[in-house]
């Protein structure tokens, strides 16, 4: 766990730092600033678009009577793109860019599913029923 959190926290920003400061060579700061906030901008708003429309399968399969399981890690995929889409940095707006394009989503979705259902068969991933 640990390497992951030292990718996270200070790879990536060391990282994300320096593109910015490359790019800022070519587009000064205004340009670097602006590229980073109208990237920002317009991710959420995508993000929030898909939301609301995953949002409204998730409650018609509900009141179909259907589990929207589906559409439920699309809705955290989504989510997650859109927590990284406003971190301030490029390589962050193109993972949360590819999070937002279903095929990508899919192919990750897909792969997620292979590693669930692997933790579940070596007995690592235990589900469990909560009564409330």
């Amino acid at each position: 766990m640990f390497p992951y959190l030292l990718l996270l926290f200070v790879v990536l920003p060391v990282i994300e730092l320096a593109l910015l400061l490359r790019i800022s060579q070519f587009l000064h700061l205004g340009g670097t600033l602006l590229l980073v906030v109208l990237t920002g901008m317009v991710g959420v708003a995508l993000a929030r678009w898909q939301g609301l429309r995953i949002l409204g399968q998730i409650q018609r399969d509900l009141g179909e009577g259907r589990m929207p399981a589906p559409y439920l890690i699309d809705g955290l995929l989504i989510l997650f793109a859109g927590a990284v889409l406003i971190t301030p940095g490029l390589l962050t707006d193109i993972m949360g860019f590819l999070l937002l394009i279903p095929f990508t989503r899919d192919l990750l979705k897909e792969q997620i599913r292979l590693w669930l259902e692997r933790k579940l068969r070596d007995g690592t991933v235990e589900v469990v029923h909560w009564e409330w």
